[in-house]
């Protein structure tokens, strides 16, 4: 396995890894599905997106995303990782998420933020394996399928760009 920068190629790849990330209801309020074209949207030259190889094929991708168009907050970005059912357990998304914290310090942000279903177990193990605090529960942040969900804020400080 490997990581690397992401680019508008992987837009395909990364499309499928996250709709099954859609479908199984445990990683995003997102239902539905995405298509290349508007992962495409998501590469602004700003906010760093990386994916993991395996024999020439992603199997996982974190990407960055802004955290708030308010100048005062331009360090800080939101974050995502997923990866493909059947490469998890593997390695593979921490090795996402450590080329993802290289690349947003390289970009100069101080701050990762995310929020995470409260039953994401495995997600909540990898954050905080990799150092990200959890700072508290959001309540009934939204609905998926017309039930109140809770996330949990996970944030992680970028030490070199304060």
């Amino acid at each position: 396995m490997q990581s690397r920068a992401a680019s508008p190629e992987d837009s395909e790849a990364i499309a499928r890894i996250y709709n099954e990330g859609i479908e199984e209801r445990i990683a995003t309020f997102e239902t539905s599905p995405r298509e290349a074209r508007e992962i495409k949207a998501w590469f602004d030259g700003i906010h760093p997106i990386v994916v993991v190889e395996e024999e020439g094929m992603v199997i996982s991708f974190a990407n960055t995303t802004s955290y708030s168009p308010r100048a005062c907050y331009s360090g800080v970005a939101e974050f995502s990782v997923y990866t493909a059912s059947e490469a998890r357990n593997r390695g593979a998304g921490i090795l996402a998420m450590r080329a993802l914290m290289e690349a947003a310090q390289e970009a100069g942000f101080w701050k990762l933020i995310a929020r995470v279903f409260v039953e994401n177990t495995p997600s909540r193990k990898l954050l905080s394996s990799l150092g990200f605090r959890e700072v508290g529960i959001h309540e009934k942040h939204a609905r998926l399928d017309g039930v109140w969900r809770d996330v949990v804020v996970v944030e992680r400080l970028i030490p070199a760009n304060l």
